[in-house]
């Protein structure tokens, strides 16, 4: 986590963001490779997180440069949209971990137990995501 956000906790959260939905966007790569003959549904769906991922990562970014750029000085509006923006990111990871736990019920992909190690994994870190992001949030409201 970078430090130049002072007590601009909405900054410290897109930080969060930028950072947690690259790692997403990687992890359906990981998914891909590491679990041979997923079915096209599964393959397909994976693409479509991973392509949002990225376009939510692009999004923070640009809202770290506006704020940067702002040197802080922010509207109430901005603010909320950063907020709204986050619940987003929040919400997609929340997607992304229901969509893992019902990948893993599937015979083929429950018989692969590396494959589930590794799924496992992966919910983990979004979950840690959302937990990092909503308490950012939450304390600094």
């Amino acid at each position: 986590m970078q430090f130049y956000y002072g007590d601009q906790n909405y900054l410290r959260v897109l930080d969060e963001v930028e950072f947690w939905k690259r790692q997403e966007s990687e992890h359906t790569v990981v998914i891909r490779e590491v679990i041979e003959d997923l079915d096209n549904t599964v393959v397909n769906q994976l693409q479509a997180f991973q392509d949002e991922f990225t376009q939510t990562e692009q999004k923070a970014v640009q809202l770290i440069e506006t704020v940067i750029r702002s040197k802080g000085q922010i509207n109430h509006m901005m603010t909320q949209h950063i907020m709204d923006f986050i619940q987003y990111a929040i919400q997609e990871s929340e997607l992304f971990v229901q969509y893992l736990t019902e990948l893993k019920t599937l015979d083929y992909i429950a018989e692969n137990t590396v494959g589930v190690t590794v799924i496992n994994h992966i919910i983990r870190e979004s979950e840690y995501f959302i937990g990092i992001a909503q308490t950012i949030i939450y304390n600094g409201k």
